[in-house]
């Protein structure tokens, strides 16, 4: 079978108006995709930068897959919450970007959305730290069907840089440029 080897770093939160987040993140894939080696899902630690609107989390990435088909090919998902001095937790950004399909050294600029606030209530709630809307299910990211239906506003950016490692898949059929 052919291999993936991901190694690499969720290196930082920007451009985000809260000042203490977290970073969750899922890598997804195919049917035919298989966890050799690493973990699938993470959580970086609370980071707090509040005069640059960066917040640096360096958090890693060891991610070994087999593959019997290149379909599915894997996306990487993320999830930025925002924390306030009670320890409450709330979602402030969502997003996903594909795995480059080359070789090599990579830097993912993953843009993030959040759910608007549809109501009065909801837009004071989410001005004064009580948390703003979250999604109930997490498939709506990436599967267009539904999220046609959320009215949506951007925030901000997640960078990652992946170093990618592909073996075998000359045996296959596949080249890279």
């Amino acid at each position: 079978m052919a291999e993936v080897h991901i190694i690499g770093q969720i290196l930082k939160a920007v451009d985000f108006a809260e000042p203490h987040l977290y970073c969750t993140w899922t890598l997804q894939s195919g049917s035919a995709w298989r966890l050799i080696q690493g973990e699938l899902h993470g959580q970086t630690h609370v980071s707090a930068n509040r005069l640059e609107s960066c917040s640096d989390f360096a958090a890693p990435l060891d991610i070994h897959l087999s593959c019997a088909a290149i379909q599915g090919w894997p996306t990487l998902l993320v999830e930025v919450h925002a924390v306030n001095v009670l320890q409450q937790s709330w979602p402030v950004g969502y997003g996903f970007a594909h795995i480059p399909a080359a070789p090599g050294a990579h830097r993912l600029e993953i843009n993030t959305w959040k759910v608007a606030p549809n109501g009065w209530w909801q837009s004071l709630r989410e001005r004064f730290g009580g948390g703003g809307a979250s999604l109930s299910k997490t498939d709506l990211l990436f599967s267009g069907v539904e999220r046609y239906k959320l009215q949506t506003r951007s925030s901000g950016k997640i960078i990652a840089d992946l170093n990618l490692i592909f073996r075998k898949f000359e045996e296959y059929g596949v080249e890279f440029n």
